[in-house]
């Protein structure tokens, strides 16, 4: 798995924030952490409480004096602001800005992303140190982000470049998906119940009404496990309806 951007907090003021960053870092597989003049000291119990499982994180943090210091080694930097602050710098979304980062880091470059302080965010000073600005598209509204919120939009998008999850799955929690044959038996069995039952009273209606119905259930993609209490179902009600022959019909479904 491929090294990401190192994450620069200027300024951080609260521990409890140092630590849900380092938890938005860890469910993106980003490790590195830099800490510009933390404002209540560092290390920081109350920072470790908020990481939960991330505190390898914290532990391995960096501690600098100025912002300078921190990206010294750097040779691209981004900074992330929701404010226009009358420079000329690129703008860029998190997903154009990563996407950037990866070419830089295959380029064998070293990136890294500047956050600014929770109340406040980046001074002028800080973002100009930096190559472009990252800004997050957010409602024009109510655009404001916590911090761990902005972190955790970046390691999503980093993420997002290194994951090999499909767009979309099936969870069929062990049971496998139907085969063909299983799912066309099943119709014969529900077709041959609804013909004994009269739910198709005019014949010219029956090839399109049963159309309509497989339709319905190969769109469903089906396991074999609900295959089977479907079949269940039919026979259940097939049986019903046999001990019970005065039941209301199905003419109105025609």
């Amino acid at each position: 798995m491929p090294a990401g951007p190192a994450i620069v907090l200027v300024d951080p003021q609260l521990g409890e924030n140092i630590g849900a960053t380092a938890r938005a870092m860890a469910n993106g597989a980003l490790t590195e952490l830099r800490l510009v003049r933390p404002r209540d000291g560092w290390p920081n119990r109350k920072a470790d409480a908020n990481a939960v499982g991330a505190v390898d994180i914290l532990e391995a943090a960096t501690l600098f004096p100025t912002t300078q210091a921190a990206i010294a080694d750097l040779t691209a930097v981004y900074a992330t602001t929701a404010r226009h602050r009358g420079m000329t710098k690129r703008v860029l979304t998190p997903r154009a800005a990563i996407a950037e980062i990866r070419r830089v880091i295959a380029d064998s470059g070293r990136p890294g992303i500047l956050f600014g302080p929770e109340r406040t965010g980046l001074e002028n000073d800080d973002i100009a140190l930096a190559d472009a600005v990252i800004s997050v598209p957010l409602n024009p509204e109510f655009p404001s982000l916590n911090l761990a919120q902005a972190v955790m939009i970046v390691a999503y998008e980093w993420y997002q470049t290194i994951a090999d999850a499909p767009p979309e799955q099936l969870v069929t929690n062990r049971s496998a998906p139907a085969p063909k044959e299983a799912l066309h038996k099943f119709f014969e069995h529900l077709e041959a119940e609804l013909d004994d039952s009269g739910f198709f009273p005019v014949p010219e209606k029956r090839p399109s009404m049963v159309r309509n119905l497989r339709n319905v259930f190969e769109r469903a993609g089906l396991t074999v496990q609900e295959i089977r209490t479907l079949h269940g179902v039919v026979a259940r009600l097939a049986g019903f309806g046999r001990r019970n022959p005065g039941r209301p019909g199905s003419d109105d479904q025609a």
